[in-house]
């Protein structure tokens, strides 16, 4: 196995010159992301297909358009985010230029996971570009035809000095954590987000964890259950159940459970017919040892739907368990994958008494009608990201943060985001050499006078509202005459004086 430290030292001596940081550079391989995606669609559905069984459709939705949508958002803003932000001024820096700026970090390591390979390497690789760093690209062993499909066609549209995809499994991984990065984004889960973490403290390099937890539902009553069980079934059932934001289990008033269970055979039924096995918009787990701790959760257990299993194919049914207990196995877990627990509880209120008393989960659903039932559970509980109505689809959302919270991760992307996720937002400020004479007010020796005036100026006000809010401008023109006024006569005194 190579050393990557060499790789690393070349790619930061191409950094340091400064070649990613015009608009140019990052503006000609973001155009060259979405010929990447264009030109090879065929070519990343394959690989897909092979590793997980994708149908073409599910691609387009959650890999290819959305890669496609960000990097587009990126070009389309890039000078917009590239410019310094004004900042608000107190008065003591009125006369000052002030702002932020958003400079590069330098060198990122981006370690994708399997179950979304060109998105979850691709996403986070735009907002990093956009920002000017460099990448160096860890891609998921578990999905190796997607891995090769990066290895072999991002150098052929990419800046090669600036951008690498390494191949490989954990020794590849754990010898690239070995070297020193200015930024690590890493996806996957809680146990090796640690190790991630600890490499990393090292050269306390900051990181970006995007990891999971069991992401609840509540179905309140009185509710449109079809849809909510249309809703409910995409999202757990696409890519196999194999997706972080995936429902984990639902809760609901027991009186509803029976109607609910009713309406997800129905959509199972619609979206994968009734033999799920032969349908080809129905994918498959990724490898055998997911297969069999999935195997493993469904012991015991009696599936109201589904249920069905074949080694062979890593096929499991989309299956729905009832009357599910808390402390059983298939709740102290992740389950990621096509099983989804149904929890009775009495109400709204127990539901949010089950989400505290667990991880903070990656995502909250609700469907309610009741603006109060959906605000409580808003208000009372914490998650990566809270959706009223639907699941999953707040991830297509550029313009909202994607990322977690407590066990469920740390920092966000997506869009903007990403950007300010791999910049140092440096504070600007210019001063002039002029106004000395009220700048005086700060050199010692101090006296009660000047420490009465910067008082004053330093001190932040309460904000007026209504035409009050003009008063302290008024009032501040006529203290700053005074002042003027009063720090010339000190100072002719002071010549007189000498």
């Amino acid at each position: 196995m190579e050393s990557y430290g060499q790789m690393i030292t070349d790619m930061r001596s191409v950094f340091l010159s400064g070649k990613t940081k015009s608009e140019k550079w990052r503006s000609t391989q973001l155009r060259a992301i979405v010929n990447l995606i264009e030109e090879n669609a065929q070519k990343i559905c394959d690989a897909l297909q092979a590793d997980l069984h994708k149908h073409k459709g599910e691609v387009i939705i959650t890999e290819m358009e959305l890669c496609k949508n960000d990097a587009i958002n990126a070009i389309n803003h890039l000078s917009e985010w590239m410019k310094p932000e004004k900042v608000a001024k107190s008065m003591m820096f009125m006369m000052d230029n002030a702002c932020i700026q958003k400079e590069p970090l330098g060198v990122s390591l981006i370690i994708g996971a399997w179950n979304y390979p060109i998105q979850l390497i691709l996403l986070p690789m735009i907002g990093a570009i956009a920002a000017g760093n460099c990448c160096i690209l860890k891609p998921s062993e578990m999905s190796p035809k997607t891995a090769e499909f990066l290895h072999e066609y991002i150098p052929k549209y990419l800046d090669n000095d600036c951008i690498k995809v390494v191949l490989g499994g954990v020794p590849e991984t754990t010898a690239l954590l070995k070297e020193r990065f200015d930024i690590i984004l890493y996806t996957g889960n809680s146990m090796v987000a640690k190790i991630v973490m600890e490499a990393a403290s090292k050269f306390l390099t900051p990181v970006i964890l995007e990891l999971g937890g069991k992401s609840p539902v509540y179905i309140d009553r009185n509710i449109d259950l079809n849809v909510v069980a249309r809703r409910v079934s995409w999202g757990k059932f696409i890519n196999a159940g194999q997706t972080c934001v995936a429902p984990d289990y639902v809760m609901c008033p027991k009186e509803i459970q029976g109607e609910l269970v009713s309406c997800l055979k129905n959509a199972i039924d619609d979206f994968f017919t009734k033999d799920t096995k032969s349908s080809d918009s129905y994918g498959r787990i990724v490898n055998s040892r997911h297969f069999g701790r999935l195997q493993k959760l469904l012991e015991g257990t009696k599936p109201v739907i589904g249920g069905e299993s074949d080694e062979t194919e890593r096929f499991i049914a989309p299956t729905v368990i009832t009357d599910v207990q808390l402390s059983d196995k298939i709740m102290q877990e992740e389950i990621f994958g096509p099983i989804l627990p149904i929890v009775t509880v009495k109400d709204h209120n127990e539901a949010i008494e089950i989400i505290n008393s667990r991880e903070k989960p990656l995502a909250l659903y609700v469907f309610t009608t009741n603006k109060t039932v959906r605000e409580d559970i808003r208000q009372k509980t914490s998650s990566g990201a809270f959706l009223a109505n639907d699941t999953v689809v707040h991830g297509g959302l550029c313009s909202l943060p994607f990322g977690g919270v407590g066990n469920s991760g740390m920092g966000a992307y997506h869009g903007k985001h990403t950007f300010n996720a791999f910049s140092h937002s440096k504070a600007v400020l210019e001063k002039s050499l002029g106004m000395e004479s009220a700048m005086s007010l700060r050199y010692p020796p101090y006296t009660e006078a000047k420490l009465g005036w910067l008082g004053w100026i330093m001190k932040e006000k309460i904000k007026r509202k209504g035409i009050m809010s003009f008063f302290p401008f008024v009032v501040m023109g006529a203290m700053f005459g005074l002042l003027f006024k009063t720090v010339g006569v000190t100072a002719a005194e002071t010549d007189r004086n000498n």
